[in-house]
């Protein structure tokens, strides 16, 4: 693979800027081991310390905790803790922090949050030492243009990493490179939402950086728009939002200078197509690059599929509420709410595999056998269905990349279900390039996937949706329209069966593996109004961005308590129908049935208990933890 600005250059050089913080006294105690100013204070020095905080976009460092816990990829905080996934493995593995999340029992202890907390920090401590370096470098090695680029770059990202805290935690501090060690001891409170201090790091970002970058790794002017619209979204800024989305899809290009396209659905989660013309900005990853899988992908590092190719772990399996988002009628999604607001759309199962070789279930009886299953034949159903699907979950059956067909629940691991993540796997005839072993224990579970932060199809979506908060219903339904004729449009792009099953590297035919149906809208959102249409791009999102760790978030800023449109309340009425309707199908969920969604509690996570200790009465709990 290409390594990138934010990965090549780090192996050289991580270990001039290695940083050292307490995970008890991140943000009182002064760095242990690190270098002093003046020495970095050189061209050298100051890529050095860029590099640092651009790797810590991923989300870890090697030096402090695993990498699961805190990674840019979010299927913890954005993943199961919603209704798009499970923790999948079997009930005690990584208990008690990860089933907490999910099933929404956690409090300040919880060591996932812990994790979360610290590695944004550290990253906002590399950011802030970018900027605070600038102006001691007198060497003539950086000029002035070069100097006010990096503060650029690292208001970039230290916007990012302050995001993440805002998503999670919401009531976070805010620090900026003001905040020093000099003093020996201070404290930051957190007073409230950090929101407008986010908008002005990108701002700022934005004004300072060019419209492409000579390394495809670092940020550029329209990166740093895309993030400031989405730090508006969540803000509920809509009429500010609307023109820089504008912006964005009319003129914006990637890093490298590609006009944004949409393009082949499937090419956002394969690494053979890093960097494509799609990728507002991605957070670049890298394999067999001698770091032992630290610049893979190591947040998702356990949540591959239990298959083939990989030898572990079976995390982050798909919900059953996902996979039925994906059923259409007449081509369209399934929308609205049945009693106790569980979506029309989870009212009816999408046939599956679940619990099916060890039951005589006559519904999905068929022509295929799975792999070393015995009892009547199983092959996938004939409903209709989003073509997206296919490229979202792993289902028993149905081409599962190159890998051959899915083993649905023969790959899950533990608590079995029927569903496999997918989006963020290595394609079979790439793994020499694209997959490694994860520090020496997990065969190929290292992937240099790029975490796509924002892709072309995220600035529709956002623009419907605030199209549809300022009543311009048609312009939304042409927004969403956009990318549901990506799919409409193409079936080319949709998942096919393979030439020879016994043989998936020999290529696939054009017959497509399931009944998909994909239609554009064609009135519907003027017709039926502003409810309507707000619904419709909810699903629309749903469908679009299910397992890449957001779906949490959308709940979260789309529920009345935040300031969203939805009424409050929402949030914790699509979770908790998500667990009641999920058990119905998967018959029990030891941990998903371990805990009940509480509004104005669970839309946000406690803040750390230590750093409260730490902070002695300056930090403030979130509501419902105290």
């Amino acid at each position: 693979m290409k390594k990138s600005f934010s990965k090549f250059i780090a192996l050289g050089l991580l270990v001039v800027l290695t940083l050292t913080y307490s995970c008890k006294k991140l943000l009182n105690k002064e760095p242990v081991g690190s270098l002093s100013q003046s020495v970095l204070a050189n061209k050298a020095g100051l890529d050095g310390i860029l590099i640092g905080a651009y790797h810590m976009l991923s989300g870890w460092t090697s030096n402090y905790g695993t990498p699961w816990e805190g990674g840019i990829d979010n299927w913890t905080y954005g993943g199961i803790a919603s209704d798009d996934a499970y923790k999948g493995s079997n009930t005690t593995d990584q208990a008690p922090y990860a089933p907490e999340i999910e099933n929404h029992s956690l409090d300040a202890s919880n060591e996932y949050v812990q994790e979360k907390w610290t590695d944004e920090y550290i990253g906002i401590q590399r950011a802030n030492d970018v900027i605070r370096e600038v102006p001691l470098i007198t060497d003539g090695s950086v000029s002035a243009a070069y100097g006010a680029e990096a503060i650029a770059e690292a208001k970039f990202c230290r916007g990012v990493f302050e995001m993440e805290l805002a998503k999670v935690f919401r009531n976070a501090p805010y620090v900026d490179e003001s905040v020093t060690y000099s003093a020996g001891n201070f404290k930051v409170p957190n007073p409230g939402p950090i929101w407008d201090k986010v908008e002005a790091d990108f701002t700022a970002a934005e004004a300072g950086l060019p419209a492409t970058q000579s390394q495809v790794g670092r940020a550029n002017k329209w990166a740093a728009e895309a993030m400031l619209a989405y730090a508006l979204m969540f803000d509920h800024k809509y009429s500010t939002a609307i023109p820089l989305l504008t912006d964005l899809i009319s003129n914006g290009v990637t890093s490298h200078g590609d006009k944004y396209a949409l393009g082949p659905y499937e090419n956002n989660f394969n690494a053979s197509f890093n960097n494509s013309p799609e990728a507002v900005f991605q957070v670049q990853m890298t394999v067999k690059d001698g770091s032992g899988g630290d610049n893979g992908n190591p947040g998702l590092s356990l949540a591959e599929a239990s298959g083939t190719y990989t030898s572990c772990c079976g995390f982050y399996q798909p919900s059953i509420t996902l996979g039925n988002a994906f059923q259409t009628v007449n081509g369209l999604p399934i929308l609205g709410y049945g009693a106790g607001g569980v979506p029309n759309s989870n009212l009816t199962n999408v046939p599956n595999d679940h619990g099916y070789l060890v039951s005589t279930n006559k519904s999905n009886a068929g022509a295929y056998t799975l792999a070393g299953g015995t009892g009547p034949a199983f092959v996938p159903t004939s409903i209709a269905l989003d073509p997206r699907l296919d490229w979202t979950v792993g289902r028993a059956g149905i081409p599962y990349l190159d890998w051959g067909l899915c083993g649905g629940e023969l790959w899950s691991r533990g608590d079995v279900t029927p569903y496999n993540p997918i989006k963020n796997l290595f394609w079979h005839n790439a793994q020499a390039s694209t997959a490694d072993n994860f520090e020496g224990w997990a065969t190929n579970q290292d992937i240099a996937n790029n975490y796509n932060l924002v892709r072309v199809a995220d600035l529709y979506l956002w623009r419907a949706e605030a199209e549809v908060e300022t009543s311009a219903l048609g312009a939304a339904e042409a927004d969403i329209n956009v990318i549901r004729n990506r799919m409409a449009q193409h079936p080319e792009y949709w998942v096919h069966t393979y030439i020879d099953n016994a043989n998936p590297s020999a290529g696939f035919t054009t017959t497509p593996a399931a009944n998909y149906v994909i239609k554009p809208y064609s009135g519907q959102f003027t017709a039926n109004g502003q409810a309507y249409a707000r619904n419709a791009v909810e699903v629309e999102s749903q469908i679009e961005t299910g397992m890449e760790g957001r779906r949490f978030f959308n709940l979260q800023r789309w529920d009345g308590t935040y300031g969203g449109a939805e009424a409050k309340g929402f949030m914790a009425g699509i979770i908790n129908a998500h667990k009641t309707q999920d058990i119905i199908w998967l018959g029990t969920n030891p941990v998903l049935a371990g805990g009940t969604f509480t509004a104005g509690k669970n839309e946000l996570y406690p803040i750390p208990l230590s750093q409260i200790d730490v902070e002695a009465g300056q930090l403030k709990q979130n509501p419902g933890y105290q």
